[in-house]
């Protein structure tokens, strides 16, 4: 058990003489303690003998860098002249006694610190800090207890509210992040990066540090040259926790942004969908968002990244089945699942434009009072006045047709304009830019609805007094996929076919955006302006509209055939109906079975059981891809079930003949049946 030693009361990171390892220690880690000065300042001031606040509750995900703080607290505080001592929860027996016998002396100590770290893992201990050990501690005690959840009411309960506090301790500021790898030895081109990749998290800095130092070709997401950073994440940060859980449901929660009961439901094989739900809930590093549970993005980030290493068959099926998940509730409605969609597609280019990540440190809001100013003053440092003079009416007259993006500071980041043909501003039509755009659009309305983007601009990243790209371009930061997915979802328009983008010729990013997206530049459609030229491209995402668009760039990074929209009248099979596609696969021999098929039609036994013959080897001919992987699922299909040899060979000797285990053999026939009989499922059939 590590603890203090109650008689010399080393306090964590010093206290011991300069020539031993542990002092060793101690030097480094101090010296590569980095930024948390307004955190440390609030716990400094609970040092002070007039201070109210005694208690103090610390929180925040697994490698935020709780342990770390605890550690300089302790080095400050007895400069102080506190003595420290450090109870760690990992390592505490659930014994009441046990806590007392680490923590006797702090009560006979004339300025005791008591670090209390890991808390979660001694929660049941809470009752017994509050009536026995800490009413028993003098006056002048300070309690640091630093744990992954938010205390619990009864720390602020009889009596202990006013002498209580809460502190949560939030991601590294950039800065800091890049000060803590410089501390660590990197100072190279690729800190920005691994900066981004780290989202905050000490830990997570420390050990792309350590990989980057040791391989200098390294770089954030090169995770098949460094697995050993991916497993250091999961052991650290939730390994503990995941015990108990299905790893099926973790898979789902590492790829989708946000996950509910009926993504579990309808994703997973038959089980207990709400249960499942509720043991992920009960994680300490998943957090309720909308009407679902999302990881913590490092957290997501490292399963992730383990389920394509050591298991890309799941991950590939499961990314298919939760976009079709998330495709069907698009369709009945819910538009909310563009956002979610655009989460699986991986191009990078795609969610350059259109995506939700930033959403962590932005927001959408309203123009407010005052905001017309501030973006007039944002535009002028940026040399961008004439512009604004063409943008400041939508803003003034029609501020229902503005999206503003915002900090956690409320400070105005970028911003966007935009309307369909139906919500456009009567002035609209008078404008430059988008005035003969609306025309277009109107005389292409029976083809579908359309979306229009006046402006669109993200100033972070974008320092005053740099002219910068304009139009749909700005400096093409997480902010300006926000704008644009919040374009789409403000228009008025559920599933929209057409986009019309304004963008700069000049700005590679918006060119590769429209590029990516299959847009057309309508050349009769440009506009001049002083001494830019704002080119209008047009985005047709096809019958399907944005919602088949989506799902569609999904498939075709998985290697599938994107799905063929189908007209709307067409009747599907009830997801029911899947149960018989998959006893049909089973019986594709067993001629009377077909023929007793809910799939069957015809007039004779031989016409029904044919007919559910060639709808089988219709699915399986477009249900898969042309990837090795998805020729592999066909091909175990095709010999495990559909090969017509009336001889054909037992299930092992498929899976001899293709070098398959037999495990791994029924693994992939498990898949490629329920993979034909989604697709059948979703395809309108006569009949």
């Amino acid at each position: 058990m590590r603890h203090m030693d109650r008689v010399q009361h080393r306090p964590p990171g010093g206290g011991v003489g300069a020539g031993t390892l542990a002092s060793r220690l101690a030097r480094v880690d101090e010296q590569r303690f980095v930024g948390r000065t307004a955190e440390l300042t609030a716990l400094e001031r609970c040092l002070e003998d007039e201070a109210t606040v005694r208690v103090v509750h610390v929180f925040g995900p697994g490698g935020i860098g709780k342990s770390a703080l605890l550690r300089e607290l302790a080095r400050r505080a007895r400069a102080r002249g506190f003595t420290p001592f450090a109870v760690e929860g990992r390592e505490l027996p659930p014994s009441p006694a046990a806590l007392e016998a680490i923590l006797s002396d702090a009560a006979t100590a004339s300025h005791p610190l008591v670090l209390i770290d890991t808390y979660e893992r001694m929660t049941g201990l809470g009752a017994h800090l509050r009536r026995g050990l800490l009413p028993r501690l003098p006056a002048t005690a300070v309690v640091v207890i630093a744990g992954r959840a938010a205390p619990e009411e009864s720390w602020f309960q009889d009596g202990w509210e006013g002498v209580v506090s809460e502190l949560a301790l939030d991601k590294l500021p950039a800065g800091d992040a890049l000060a803590l790898l410089a501390a660590h030895g990197l100072t190279d081109e690729r800190s920005e990066a691994i900066v981004d990749w780290a989202d905050g998290s000490p830990l997570a800095l420390t050990l792309a540090a350590r990989a980057a130092t040791a391989d200098g070709a390294w770089t954030p997401g090169d995770d098949r040259d460094h697995p050993e950073i991916l497993r250091a994440l999961v052991r650290r940060l939730a390994e503990s926790e995941m015990r108990g859980v299905r790893f099926s449901v973790l898979a789902v929660a590492s790829i989708a942004r946000v996950t509910t009961p009926e993504m579990l439901g309808a994703v997973l094989p038959a089980g207990d969908a709400e249960g499942a739900y509720e043991r992920l809930g009960s994680l300490s590093f998943s957090e309720r968002v909308g009407d679902g549970l999302a990881l913590h993005e490092l957290v997501r980030k490292a399963l992730r990244a383990d389920l394509r290493r050591r298991a890309p068959d799941s991950d590939r099926e499961l990314r298919r089945r939760i976009t079709d998940h998330l495709f069907e509730r698009a369709q009945a409605g819910d538009p909310l699942m563009a956002i979610e969609m655009a989460a699986l597609i991986d191009n990078t280019v795609i969610r350059w434009g259109f995506g939700w990540e930033g959403s962590i440190d932005y927001r959408i809001d309203d123009v407010r009072p005052g905001d017309e100013e501030r973006i007039a003053q944002l535009m002028s440092e940026r040399h961008l006045d004439d512009w604004w003079a063409l943008t400041r009416r939508f803003v003034a007259e029609a501020p229902d047709r503005v999206a503003l993006a915002r900090d956690h500071h409320d400070h105005v980041c970028g911003f966007l304009s935009y309307m369909s043909p139906s919500t456009a501003p009567d002035f609209a039509d008078e404008d430059p830019i988008v005035g003969p755009q609306l025309a277009h659009a109107r005389g292409d309305a029976h083809l579908g609805d359309a979306v229009l983007w006046h402006d669109s601009f993200d100033f972070t990243g974008w320092p005053a007094g740099e002219r910068g790209d304009r139009g749909f371009s700005g400096s093409g930061g997480r902010v300006k996929a926000m704008l644009g997915m919040a374009g789409m979802l403000r228009s008025g328009v559920l599933n929209p076919r057409f986009m019309y983008l304004p963008i700069n010729p000049e700005n590679e990013g918006a060119r590769a955006f429209a590029q990516a997206s299959g847009a057309t530049h309508l050349t009769e459609l440009d506009c001049r302006l002083a001494d830019h030229t704002i080119e209008c491209h047009r985005i047709d995402h096809g019958p399907g509209g944005l919602f088949g668009s989506l799902r569609g760039f999904v498939y075709i990074e998985l290697g599938l055939p994107a799905p063929v929209p189908q007209p709307p009248a067409a009747a599907p099979v009830p997801v029911a109906d899947r149960e018989f596609v998959r006893d049909a696969l089973r019986n594709f021999h067993v001629p009377h079975a077909l023929a007793a098929s809910r799939l069957a039609h015809g007039d004779t036994p031989e016409q029904r059981a044919e007919s559910v013959r060639a709808l089988l080897r219709a699915a399986s001919d477009a249900a898969f891809g042309d990837s090795p992987n998805e020729r592999l699922l066909k091909r175990v299909l095709t010999l495990g079930y559909l090969e017509t040899n009336p001889a054909r060979p037992s299930h092992e000797q498929v899976a001899y003949d293709l070098a398959l285990s037999r495990a791994a053999y029924f693994r992939r026939l498990r898949v490629a049946a329920d993979r034909v009989a989604d697709h059948v499922a979703q395809t309108p059939r006569a009949g």
